[in-house]
């Protein structure tokens, strides 16, 4: 006796069903920023470097400079005028060789699944930049500590303002790189270019020396320079808010005028590292 089962249609249920586009946009972002984040705890030799490169840079430079730096009508020396310079120094660099992984994970071919898996070119983009960007602040979070050695007190310090300023300049250079390294896919190119871009934008940006009356070359340089901005509000937040007046001409704008340019520079190099990675596949 043969027994016939008619057909029955099979219903998926609700909690099987395809997850939004949000929802895998998100969940790319997760596990990028996750992955750059696990692999900087997990290497021991980063986080002493982190540490230990500024500290030297910092020391022997801010020694040799002492004796011959001197603010008009302050105190202020050079190892306390070169310290926040030094923590955008720890970001310049964090964000170039953060972003060199972009290359080295597309040459692996770690970025192909990625790619194909469901979720926008844009979650690539801000998933990396934000694992980039959180690495960097990390480091320069290290450095940070160290401020009371240089003359300022951590109980002082406006953390808001130095948190917000270290993360929109970290992320604008991380999707800066990000771009660079998407368009070129070549390590030496990239490494040439960033160089030849951020080393000299870090060093007129008033992070070694103050903005001089006498200089209006100078000036221009670190009125549109963005690292400027970054390096202003960095200095003032380690003074609680409230820069000495020898320093005032050190920034070139306060703190709010400051983080509005640096927002501004964020979604403009996010804006482009998306763009890039969209059209060059």
């Amino acid at each position: 006796m043969r027994v016939q089962l008619a057909a029955q249609p099979i219903e998926t249920p609700a909690h099987r069903r395809a997850p939004s586009a949000l929802v895998q946009d998100l969940a790319v972002v997760f596990v990028l920023w996750r992955r750059d984040l696990l692999r900087f705890l997990r290497q021991p030799s980063r986080i002493v470097g982190a540490l230990g490169q500024p500290i030297i840079f910092w020391g022997v430079i801010g020694s040799g400079m002492a004796a011959s730096f001197k603010m008009p009508g302050s105190s202020v020396g050079y190892l306390e005028y070169f310290f926040p310079g030094v923590i955008l120094m720890v970001v310049v660099f964090a964000s170039i060789f953060a972003t060199v992984s972009v290359i080295e994970d597309r040459h692996a071919g770690f970025l192909l699944p990625v790619l194909v898996a469901p979720g926008s070119r844009g979650a690539l983009v801000l998933g990396r930049c934000l694992g980039a960007a959180t690495v960097a602040l990390l480091q320069a979070a290290l450095f940070v500590l160290l401020a009371p050695w240089a003359g300022f007190s951590l109980a002082r310090v406006d953390w808001p303002l130095l948190v917000a300023s270290l993360s929109l300049i970290s992320l604008s250079l991380t999707a800066l790189g990000f771009a660079i390294a998407w368009w070129l896919d070549n390590l030496q190119a990239y490494h040439a270019i960033q160089m030849t871009l951020l080393l000299p934008l870090w060093i007129v940006s008033g992070a070694m020396f103050p903005a001089s009356n006498r200089s209006p070359a100078f000036q221009a340089l670190l009125r549109y320079n963005p690292i400027g901005y970054a390096v202003g509000a960095a200095r003032e937040a380690l003074y609680g808010g409230a820069l000495p007046p020898a320093l005032a001409s050190s920034v070139p704008a306060g703190a709010g005028a400051s983080l509005a340019l640096l927002a501004a520079f964020t979604l403009a190099c996010l804006g482009a590292a998306v763009a890039v990675c969209v059209r060059k596949r």
